[in-house]
């Protein structure tokens, strides 16, 4: 075991690594520091400090791989990271970066004790977002309190932000939500059947954003496929893995890969991109498993964003307009106006950054958009910049998302959209959020539910 010493504002683990899993020096020596990196990271751009850039952090990891203990300093550099992977894409050295802060992160939370009040509220987190029943349960009192305006006028007194400002991004964050719906858990294609596909329902999205999963059903049903979504799958293990907890995370991939082997499909389609880049993953994530390796990635072969099997798959059902009929000024054209006419909608689509930066998927959601008619897609600036959600990092750094999440809501802004699409449901409420709080809401929704609105012939607008 660690040595561990210090107060909170220093904590120190030494030695910094143990044997499980130690931060690759081969990975490590692919970084020549070339600073591609730079300009494409959150941190960097926000503090100008080479320690919150991807360079810095893989200098911190080396000197600790080389023996340097795991200091407060440290490990504090490393959780500003938000894990978004922009990096990887932007970097000609092909430097795995996402893999050297995974076994880092996790080495971090086997080797450092972190003060009492980091870890209660990462109980908090982890003891409610990976379990759906946890969240169902929570799900009814909170919208009792939207409904009536309790949670609005809580929010106005700042109690909640006075006690702990990650609660109250943890309060603010939360959907309007309606009445919650469930995906069944077969949803038979329409038409001849293309193929058979297993469902995420995911925990969040499961009980915050149920209308995007049935969407989701709907869209892949339209499309020829029987669509199957166990009842008793749980959590993927997103959450755990992103920020270190290993053995949580191992443990929800397994019973996963269980839930999917027994219902026999020929794909999991996953909604959230957070899911499925750490889906794709579970070939590395259980590598030193005996029992499940190869089951690992075999999974992980059949893992597709919604985006991607619909791409594969190719359109079969018919798309409609999803803008209102007629356009802004066929108020007073009188019987001029062509009611059957619909107005052109201008979409911006947002890249979730475990979408785009760590599957690669850019071009499939936006050829689906495109294939929309009336729908003209234009590009956000700075897109690939974090929104600032990153999984939960918005609540354990609150201030610096809030700052990338601002930045965020003012680059849509300039592209005078009318709708904003995302892949994410994370970033959903991020940018949601930071919308808000510029006075200047956009409707914003997930992709399947552009392209379910499509198919049935209901205007979103």
């Amino acid at each position: 075991m660690p040595t561990v010493r210090g107060d909170a504002s220093r904590v120190v683990a030494d030695p910094a690594f143990d044997d499980h899993r130690t931060p690759s020096i081969e990975l490590l020596d692919d970084c020549v520091h070339c600073g591609f990196c730079l300009t494409t990271c959150p941190t960097y751009q926000l503090w100008g400090e080479e320690m919150d850039s991807p360079r810095g952090r893989i200098d911190l990891v080396r000197s600790a791989r080389e023996g340097a203990p795991l200091t407060g300093s440290t490990v504090a550099h490393l959780d500003a990271c938000l894990g978004c992977m922009a990096c990887v894409t932007a970097c000609p050295s092909g430097v795995r970066y996402d893999r050297i802060l995974e076994t880092t992160r996790a080495q971090i939370e086997r080797r450092v004790e972190r003060p009492a009040r980091d870890r209660a509220l990462r109980s908090l987190i982890f003891g409610l977002f990976p379990h759906p029943r946890r969240l169902r349960v929570l799900r009814g009192p909170l919208r009792l309190a939207q409904r009536t305006g309790a949670l609005r006028l809580v929010g106005r007194t700042g109690l909640v932000g006075r006690v702990s400002p990650e609660l109250e991004v943890m309060q603010s964050l939360a959907p309007p939500l309606g009445p919650r719906v469930e995906v069944p858990e077969r949803t038979p294609a329409v038409g001849p059947r293309r193929a058979v596909v297993g469902m995420l329902t995911g925990c969040v999205q499961r009980e915050f954003f149920g209308d995007v999963n049935t969407a989701t059903a709907r869209v892949l049903a339209a499309e020829g496929c029987d669509v199957v979504a166990p009842r008793r799958q749980g959590c993927c293990g997103a959450l755990s893995v992103h920020t270190g907890r290993e053995e949580e995370g191992a443990a929800f991939a397994r019973r996963l890969i269980d839930t999917f082997e027994e219902a026999g499909v020929d794909s999991v389609v996953v909604n959230s991109a957070g899911c499925g880049s750490t889906m794709k993953e579970y070939v590395h994530l259980l590598s030193d498993d005996p029992d499940y390796a190869e089951r690992a990635r075999v999974f992980s072969q059949k893992v597709r964003d919604l985006s991607e099997i619909l791409a594969e798959l190719g359109p079969v059902a018919p798309r409609h307009p999803v803008g209102p009929a007629g356009g802004p000024e066929d108020a007073d054209a009188g019987e001029d106006a062509d009611a059957g006419e619909t107005r052109e909608v201008v979409i911006a689509y947002h890249d979730a950054c475990h979408l785009r930066h760590a599957q690669q998927v850019v071009r499939q959601p936006r050829d689906l958009l495109r294939g929309i008619p009336g729908v003209r897609l234009v590009e956000i600036p700075d897109a690939e910049i974090c929104c600032g959600s990153a999984g939960v990092y918005n609540i354990l750094n609150p201030e610096p998302a809030a700052e990338l999440g601002d930045r965020k809501a003012a680059n849509i802004l300039s592209t005078g959209a009318d709708l904003l699409v995302t892949a994410n449901p994370g970033c959903l409420m991020q940018i949601s959020q930071a919308l808000e709080r510029a006075g200047r809401p956009v409707p914003f929704v997930h992709t399947a539910v552009v392209l379910d609105a499509s198919i049935r012939g209901e205007p979103l607008l």
